[in-house]
């Protein structure tokens, strides 16, 4: 008997130390995630537009690793909003995130769709993951004990120097301080070096990780604050755009004679420069030669990183993926900013690179960054998370599915949406009116067709792709640099405040 019970307790701890081989065996062979944030990229690097001879060799690389969607766009075109929908998986019309939220604040009680939500990084955690992130990555950094490491953020978008080079942040709205808020917005060359900018420092936290071993796969999130204003890097990279080279975006004078009011109200941005004093005051050039600048500071600066990947021990191992939160207009529409369900504000850069996706690829279709969640999953071999509202696209990347169907679909503020779709642009604003846009004969959106006849039955068609659900503002959503915003959230509280009276007097 004693020899039997013996026996069984062999076998049992044979069978144990099996299961947990084999457990760590999967864990070993799953990849890991290097997820990396560009804030304000736009569609001008060189393997996406080019604009104006942009010199970015290492999104170059990137891109010859893996696949680019060049037609990819974002879920609001403002950083809050944006952020907490890829990192939720959620639409902004099903969150009422339309404005900044605290990062502790975006899952919370009062919150039905959010409360339970797994975030991407957390969901990574719970299937067998190590998970780091340092700079921003959600709104601010990230929230309390998402990443089982964290190395924080600097705090603003520096650094800064004593004096602003040309514009001060407020601009015309000198005189309506309480109705607009103060931005970072200004140019030039600043630091001296380098090593002083943030970003750099990222990089080396990353760089300095990726040189250890794990036990488990990784998912390691690098948020890069440039091209985000100032636009501020050193010398250097100024110096490779000579003014005289530097072309300016395409511009119209007229281009808002046939925007619908709520358009114009959320395109009122007096503490952005525009367009009209940029050419008066000879600046344009100089703003574009400062924007081309931080993007080949960030191209270098990702170069550190896929240095980095290929030395060390997980480069065969490792998926990437690398996106902006909205893209940047430099001009178009009279202004200098995101702030827009216009395509140069909605359209910026994703890529994907994995062992198992075709190399060098481009793909046109309309696409969302709300995808990057559920393409991650499949990429790693995880279970798909029920809550995810967008689709993995790793079907489109391997085999070209679902290409003609595909579309994107943008909201600001509550009812405000753009769809993107068979090359149109529809949009429609709260109060019902619309914009239509042919891309194929009109890329630069500048005559709006809505009213045409010609287009009825295709914005019946967009139509349909509208989400059907519009929630009210989050109590702990605001965006307070812009008037519209402030007395869209005010007007829905009284409405709803109004209706709940009427209910109770029943």
């Amino acid at each position: 008997m004693k020899n039997l019970l013996f026996l069984l307790i062999v076998v049992f701890i044979v069978s144990c130390t099996s299961n947990t081989k084999d457990i760590k065996s999967q864990e070993s062979t799953k990849p890991n995630v290097l997820f990396i944030a560009v804030d304000d990229l736009n569609n001008w690097i060189s393997p996406i537009q080019n604009f104006s001879n942009v010199k970015t060799p290492n999104f170059d690389r990137l891109a010859k690793m893996g696949v680019t969607f060049t037609n990819a766009h974002v879920q609001a075109p403002l950083c809050g909003p944006s952020r907490a929908s890829i990192m939720t998986g959620l639409r902004p019309s099903t969150t009422g995130i339309y404005g900044m939220t605290p990062d502790n604040k975006i899952r919370r009680p009062g919150n039905k769709s959010t409360k339970e939500i797994t975030f991407l990084p957390e969901y990574f955690e719970q299937n067998g993951y190590h998970t780091m992130g340092i700079g921003k990555l959600f709104h601010i950094h990230a929230p309390d004990s998402v990443f089982n490491e964290s190395g924080g953020r600097v705090r603003g978008f520096g650094p800064y120097p004593k004096k602003r080079f040309v514009w001060d942040g407020l601009g015309t709205s000198k005189s309506k301080k309480e109705k607009y808020g103060r931005t970072s917005t200004d140019w030039g060359a600043f630091p001296e070096k380098d090593s002083l900018m943030p970003d750099h420092q990222s990089v080396n936290w990353v760089t300095e990780r990726l040189r250890r071993e794990y036990d488990k796969p990784f998912f390691m999130g690098l948020g890069f604050l440039r091209v985000h204003v100032p636009l501020y890097v050193p010398q250097k990279w100024f110096d490779l755009y000579p003014l005289e080279d530097i072309q300016t975006p395409p511009y119209k004078s007229n281009d808002l004679n046939d925007i619908p009011p709520v358009g114009l109200q959320i395109n009122d941005l007096p503490m952005m420069p525009s367009t009209e004093w940029a050419k008066e005051s000879g600046e344009w050039k100089k703003i574009v030669q400062a924007y081309l600048a931080c993007i080949s500071y960030v191209d270098y600066e990702l170069g550190r990183v896929l240095d980095a990947l290929e030395n060390s021990k997980h480069s065969d191992n490792t998926v990437i993926v690398l996106w902006s939160d909205h893209g940047y207009r430099l001009g178009e529409k009279g202004t200098f900013a995101k702030h827009a369900l216009w395509e140069t504000a909605t359209r910026a850069p994703l890529m994907f690179a994995a062992p198992n996706l075709p190399k060098g690829k481009k793909i046109n279709a309309p696409v969302e960054m709300l995808s990057i969640y559920p393409t991650l999953l499949e990429l790693s071999g995880l279970p798909a998370y029920k809550r995810n509202e967008g689709y993995s696209l790793v079907d489109m990347m391997q085999n070209d599915l679902e290409i003609d169907s595909s579309y994107a679909l943008t909201t600001f503020g509550m009812n405000n949406h753009a769809v993107k779709a068979d090359g149109y642009r529809y949009i429609r604003y709260e109060d019902g009116t619309q914009e239509f846009y042919d891309h194929s004969i009109d890329p630069n959106e500048w005559t709006n067709e809505a009213k045409n006849p010609k287009y009825k039955s295709q914005i019946e068609k967009m139509k349909k792709l509208l989400p059907k659900i519009n929630v009210k503002w989050d109590a702990k959503s605001n965006y307070t640099f812009q008037p519209y915003f402030v007395n869209q959230k005010k007007r829905v509280n009284e409405e709803e405040a109004k209706s709940a009276k009427v209910v109770d007097s029943h």
